[in-house]
């Protein structure tokens, strides 16, 4: 019984006994999670359980520890801010892209609506009294904030509401239609599954959001309330963004969750360096000396050897006596003498036997620089910036390493500006667009009815944000010209690279032509005025407009 035990625990740990008894070595297998020798990979445990639930059990941790480093953390917080900046830049631009099929609009029409809405949406967003329902942000302010809390929380959270004509009156403004934004951390963690309801969020069979749980404080106390987030005619009115990564998500994690250890391993890299090199810096003086130290003087105390009396003496002669006066004369030599380490150093004569040595600081050492260049490139991953933007390093970029790692970081850029900023811009700009035409302020052929029948057609739009970065704007601007010289892009998308709306581009330059052609002044907008009275080739021509390119 014993020997068929020994043979199964044999064949489980893949040794294959001979008849004979010798054992073989284990036949190779191939397969996931084939350990090496040292077995590092059973030795780290990895339990499966769903995403959604280890958000759940991490997310107040992970957002606390988040605010912590980034209000005590410059690094941190110039990261929020380098995020902010390549994602929406100075306010993420409208340009509505209604679809007027159908609806009897000409072309000028069109272009006429779209100007109206661009120009009161202007004066609507950049107002902190129309917009925001506490009057104090502008949307671009308000888009900050969910960036913000997107890195901290991993999710930005907000409330539309709207104002009766009374409360407008009141306040003295237009627009009813309003944002407030709602720290994600108000948003419940209760679950409950007889409710649907699951970290805050409750859902209906199908598994869509219906309404969201909020902790809010009315005269003091402390209450819950659920707010839907549609109402009846479709109309959005929560705003929950967050980036998921699996299906059944429901809330967002805090983006630097997974760079946490790297930057409290940066810090204490950094606090050990300057510690370290702080001591060497204050004990860089080494005074070297013979004289002994107390337990000398306690051994030379407790010295009970004397010789006899000298000649002409009635007393012995103590060795003890004799040692002791002889340092206490080295002793009060080397006090008349000073050595002073301060803003004005001074260096007199050293006692007998001492010698000064001045040393230089060993700290940081050759593994500084790579080890705190490797978890700076971890954080900046994790957080979806350059490594130079979050160190400010650019020591030995060249415009080819600069260019491929803008090109690498842009795609990261502008999908966060999809998934997290446009959306509540974009929200928002649907609710104000509805109240707009419902309340007569812009024109709509066939009035409201009309509008609310197409309200999803009405409402598109696009969002755009801030060039994408050049290393070289000459070389940019050329690659510009030859992409439309060729015919493989065209204006719009040329100006939508540099963030700029491309109809106003057009009308601005318009009229500013206009302006020029008027005043009988060359306009800036023709690039080569003469070009209609030379008689040149086709082929001249196409090498001329290359070399002007």
């Amino acid at each position: 019984m014993e020997a068929s035990k020994v043979k199964l625990l044999d064949r489980i740990r893949g040794r294959v006994v001979a008849p004979t008894g010798e054992t073989r070595p284990p036949r190779a297998r191939a397969g996931y999670l084939r350990d090496t020798k040292s077995r590092v990979i059973s030795m780290r445990a990895a339990p499966l359980r769903d995403h959604r639930d280890d958000v759940r059990r991490a997310w107040r941790r992970a957002a606390g520890l988040a605010m912590e480093l980034i209000q005590n953390s410059g690094r941190l917080r110039g990261a929020a801010d380098q995020v902010i900046a390549d994602t929406v830049g100075v306010e993420l631009v409208l340009n509505p892209q209604p679809d007027l099929s159908g609806l009897g609009y000409r072309a000028e029409d069109a272009a006429a609506l779209v100007r109206t809405i661009k120009r009161r949406w202007k004066r609507f967003a950049w107002s902190p009294r129309e917009c925001d329902l506490r009057g104090k942000f502008t949307l671009p302010q308000m888009i900050d904030i969910a960036l913000r809390w997107d890195m901290a929380y991993g999710e930005a959270l907000g409330v539309m509401s709207y104002m009766s004509p009374a409360q407008r009156r009141q306040y003295g403004i237009v627009a009813g239609t309003k944002l407030c934004m709602v720290t994600p951390t108000k948003l419940v963690q209760d679950t409950s599954d007889i409710e649907g309801l699951f970290q805050g969020v409750i859902h209906d069979p199908n598994g869509r959001p219906v309404a969201y749980r909020i902790q809010e404080k009315e005269s003091g106390i402390t209450v819950k309330r659920d707010y839907r987030a549609y109402d009846r005619t479709g109309r959005q009115l929560v705003t929950h963004v967050f980036d998921p990564m699996d299906a059944g998500d429901v809330r967002g994690i805090s983006r630097l969750a997974s760079a946490f250890r790297q930057h409290i391993q940066h810090e204490l890299l950094v606090d050990t360096t300057i510690q370290t090199a702080i001591m060497q810096t204050v004990f860089a003086a080494v005074l070297t000396s013979k004289t002994p130290s107390k337990e000398a003087f306690e051994a030379i105390t407790a010295m009970s050897d004397d010789t006899p009396a000298g000649p002409g003496s009635d007393s012995p002669l103590s060795y003890a006596d004799e040692y002791r006066d002889y340092f206490l004369g080295v002793l009060d030599r080397a006090a008349e003498s000073e050595i002073a380490i301060s803003d004005a150093p001074q260096v007199s004569h050293l006692a007998p036997d001492e010698k000064l040595e001045l040393l230089s600081t060993q700290t940081p050492g050759p593994q500084f620089l790579p080890v705190s260049r490797e978890l700076s490139r971890d954080m900046a991953r994790a957080i979806g910036i350059t490594f130079g933007g979050l160190t400010m390093n650019h020591e030995n970029a060249t415009y080819s390493s600069v260019r491929m790692e803008n090109s690498s970081i842009w795609p990261v850029v502008t999908r966060r500006r999809e998934r997290i900023a446009a959306p509540p811009c974009q929200a928002l700009y649907e609710n104000w667009l509805d109240e707009e035409v419902g309340e007569g302020r812009i024109q709509v052929r066939g009035g409201y009815e009309v509008f609310a029948a197409n309200r999803d057609r009405l409402t598109w739009a696009l969002w755009q944000g801030p060039a994408k970065p050049s290393a070289d704007d000459f070389k940019s601007a050329k690659g510009s010209s030859e992409r439309l010289f060729n015919g493989t892009t065209t204006l719009a998308d040329e100006c939508a690279e540099l963030g700029k709306d491309p109809d106003e581009v057009f009308e601005q330059r318009q009229r500013e032509h206009k302006r020029y052609i008027d005043a009988g002044l060359p306009s800036p907008f023709i690039r080569n005025p003469a070009s209609a009275k030379d008689e040149t080739s086709d082929d001249e021509q196409v090498k001329r407009r290359r070399e002007d390119a």
